[in-house]
């Protein structure tokens, strides 16, 4: 399968925001022209609300974004330190004219990154993403003075308003549920425990302080091996692990076994449809699901329709269909009645009472279906905007196609975020899908590394 990106156009902007290493390709001069730029474009006149994560370079890029939103004459109110989905959630609630997150998500800690919403709480569309590096590129408009200029001052009760918000999605207690939480010391170290204790759940937390040195290393979403151990060494229900900045999760069950996004998505599916609650029996995930996933899924007469990686672009093909629930193997998964962006922390809790109205176990819950071996290799390249170019590479990728027929299939895409091309290939025998994706991306280095 080819996913087309914007080959030979250069972006700031990638699949969720701008990334990079902090100080260094993303400076605090870039984020003031950044503020400066989306103030002007996407803030509408309204404030902006900020957010970020734990990371160490958290607060020099917040001030400056904080300064350049000023300086266009926004008001800027500061949540602190919450998950993205929160700020998504508090831009709404405030009725500011945007939102920005200052975090790099599941990135290494010497990366730090920019996103926005929308006032209406979804990711900023591609259009006005380009608008605001036009902005950049060419800003010679007069700044205001005096009275004009932006103020900024903290937002009252962030994280109380989004607690309250979340304990609402269930809509009673979780009480008799033991679940241990890996806050991978970022933006969910205080939001996760509080909430899950507020709906009556017993909570071991791991990695719930704010240590941006630590954060997303050797824990979190990114390495499960902790939280694997403490559910089953602590009889615990579940367990969650969040990414940097809560707006993802997976899971693990009582056995100590993975729950990824896909069996996040049917096992929310099944439970939604049983209850009369999912719209058109419909699902949005993207092209990374196994084949597993939608075909039990078709057994149930659920359709899966399918939207490129990312999960603003879930977001859109939900809109656009009418699904109430979507969302990505990574672990980003959304509830439309609850949420306009992938929320780790909501999600928990969806599951949790999943469970908790269930006389089944997660294991039996969320292992539904049985997997076809997906192998996905990371290749690093010199130019991830190569390849859309790189025809006698795509040949390739079609004669491997057309080998593996219908029990299989390959998946090559650049990353929205990093200098990489991502090998995917899914087939029913693991040697001949681990071979495939080996051979492919031997390929890609030869043509673009």
């Amino acid at each position: 399968m080819r996913v087309r990106e914007d080959a030979g156009v250069k972006r700031l902007f990638g699949t969720d925001g701008i990334r990079g290493v902090a100080n260094k390709d993303l400076t605090p001069d870039l984020v003031l022209a950044l503020g400066r730029a989306a103030g002007t474009i996407a803030a509408g006149g309204g404030p902006v609300v900020v957010g970020r994560d734990t990371r160490l370079s958290g607060p020099m890029l917040e001030a400056a974004l904080v300064a350049g939103l000023c300086s266009a004459g926004v008001e800027v109110r500061t949540a602190g330190i919450v998950p993205t989905p929160a700020v998504a959630f508090l831009t709404v609630d405030e009725k500011a004219g945007c939102g920005a997150v200052v975090s790099a998500s599941h990135n290494p800690v010497p990366d730090n990154g920019i996103k926005f919403f929308s006032d209406s709480g979804f990711k900023l569309e591609e259009a006005v993403e380009r608008a605001i590096e036009e902005a950049m590129a060419s800003s010679s408009e007069p700044l205001p003075v005096a009275g004009d200029i932006g103020i900024a001052g903290p937002l009252d009760a962030a994280v109380d308003r989004y607690v309250q918000h979340l304990l609402a999605s269930i809509g009673g207690s979780l009480s008799g549920l033991r679940v241990v939480l890996d806050c991978a010391y970022g933006a969910a170290f205080e939001v996760a425990p509080r909430t899950f204790k507020e709906a009556g759940v017993e909570v071991i937390a791991l990695h719930a302080e704010p240590d941006g040195t630590r954060i997303n290393v050797g824990c979190g979403s990114t390495d499960l091996t902790e939280l694997a151990k403490e559910v089953v060494r602590t009889g615990a229900d579940a367990g969650f692990a969040f990414d940097g900045d809560a707006d993802r999760v997976l899971a693990i069950d009582e056995m100590g076994r993975e729950v990824d996004g896909d069996r996040i998505v049917a096992l929310s599916a099944l439970r939604l449809k049983e209850e009369e609650a999912l719209t058109n029996d419909v699902v949005v995930s993207t092209v990374m699901a196994n084949l597993g996933f939608r075909r039990v899924l078709a057994e149930h007469g659920i359709d899966v329709i399918t939207a490129p990686v990312g999960d603003k672009y879930v977001v859109q093909e939900m809109i656009e269909t009418g699904a109430v629930l979507g969302g990505e193997q990574s672990g980003h998964v959304i509830f439309a009645q609850h949420s306009t962006t992938g929320d780790g922390t909501l999600t928990a809790l969806q599951v949790a009472a999943t469970v908790h109205g269930s006389t089944s176990k997660l294991s039996q819950l969320a292992h539904v279906f049985e997997p076809f071996p997906q192998v996905l290799i990371n290749v690093p390249v010199r130019s991830r905007d190569e390849l859309e170019a790189a025809e006698a590479l795509w040949d390739r990728v079609h004669a491997a196609e057309a080998k593996l027929g219908s029990d299989g299939r390959v998946l090559l895409r650049a990353s929205g975020t990093e200098q990489l091309v991502r090998v995917m290939v899914e087939a029913e025998d693991e040697t001949l899908a681990r071979r495939t994706a080996e051979d492919l991306a031997t390929a890609v280095k030869e043509h673009l590394a």
